[in-house]
């Protein structure tokens, strides 16, 4: 027998939602082979970059309101649940070693803390006030943003966390990724909506619904880095040395914009104590590290104005 409803109370019907409906695509993916399932769901798996298309301005204007406050010192907070909760957690984690800004910076937080990277806390994202004391920790400001990721748009720890921030008196920026077409919620600033469609597989919003977000999420913390200065050319002058891989790979990029050999990089980028920045002024000036440093600090850290000011 089914179990009676909890103190009368039934879930709320999600049936409305795009993301949990049905895709006429797939209603026979039981009876298909492995060659089948994988036409059907990389047909399906267009339906992304559309999606990003079509929310190419809002993603903009959403930078631009970011894009101040950020660069004055402000930061970008991502909460989620589930799925959408990884994702974020995963952009933070990327920034700091490739664009070389604190970790409290771009910081992801997901419903039931970092257990929830590997083990299913779903449950919890029910508590609209489950983020509120991280939030409340934080002590966000006016040149913060806090992003919800929520590809239904109805995650109640996400939209408790826009609410709270919406009525801080230092108000910061708030915005709501989501794949679903949906009323702007109470608290969002910015509506960012990828309409990725019915998943394959009836729900599954770790499919169309996730990549989409990825896609949205790196567009968001790699535009705001360009333009807080942490790229020269399409370079990664700000990148964080810390193993074989990324020491390779400044050392290329400092023979790319000097001229020198690889040798003679990675040397200079040893002398430099690992920053491709400074070592790229070391060279340029016929400097020392000192000097090259302060040179960035003067240009707030951008290295083309500091080319500018040497040239």
């Amino acid at each position: 027998m089914p179990r009676p409803a909890h103190n009368s109370t039934n879930p709320p019907d999600r049936s409305r939602i795009c993301t949990e409906q049905r895709n006429s695509q797939s209603i026979n993916l039981h009876q298909l082979d492995a060659a089948q399932c994988v036409q059907l769901i990389q047909n399906e798996d267009q339906a992304v970059f559309k999606a990003m298309q079509t929310a190419r301005q809002d993603l903009t204007q959403l930078i631009k309101a970011i894009e101040p406050g950020f660069v004055k010192g402000g930061r970008v907070i991502y909460i989620g649940a589930g799925t959408s909760g990884r994702l974020g957690v995963l952009d933070a984690s990327e920034a700091p070693p490739t664009f070389q800004v604190p970790p409290d910076r771009i910081i992801g937080i997901i419903a039931g803390g970092d257990p929830a990277l590997r083990a299913s806390s779903e449950g919890l994202e029910d508590d609209p006030d489950g983020a509120i004391d991280q939030l409340t920790t934080l002590k966000l400001t006016q040149n913060d943003a806090v992003i919800g990721i929520a590809a239904g748009g109805t995650t109640p720890f996400v939209l408790g966390a826009l609410k709270h921030a919406a009525s801080l008196s230092s108000t910061p920026v708030t915005a709501l990724i989501t794949c679903s077409n949906i009323a702007k919620p109470e608290g969002v600033g910015h509506l960012v909506v990828l309409p990725t469609g019915p998943e394959v597989l009836t729900g599954s919003t770790r499919m169309k619904a996730a990549t989409a977000t990825k896609l949205a999420l790196n567009t968001i913390s790699t535009t705001l880095m360009i333009r807080s200065g942490k790229v020269y050319e399409n370079l990664m002058v700000d990148l964080r040395a810390t193993n074989d891989k990324l020491t390779d790979r400044a050392g290329r990029i400092i023979m790319t914009l000097t001229g020198l050999g690889r040798a003679e990089a990675l040397e200079l980028l040893n002398h430099a104590q690992g920053q491709v920045k400074v070592a790229i002024l070391m060279h340029k000036n016929n400097t020392g590290y000192d000097h090259a440093v302060q040179i960035l600090s003067c240009c707030e850290g951008r290295l083309d104005r500091a080319l500018d000011s040497t040239d």
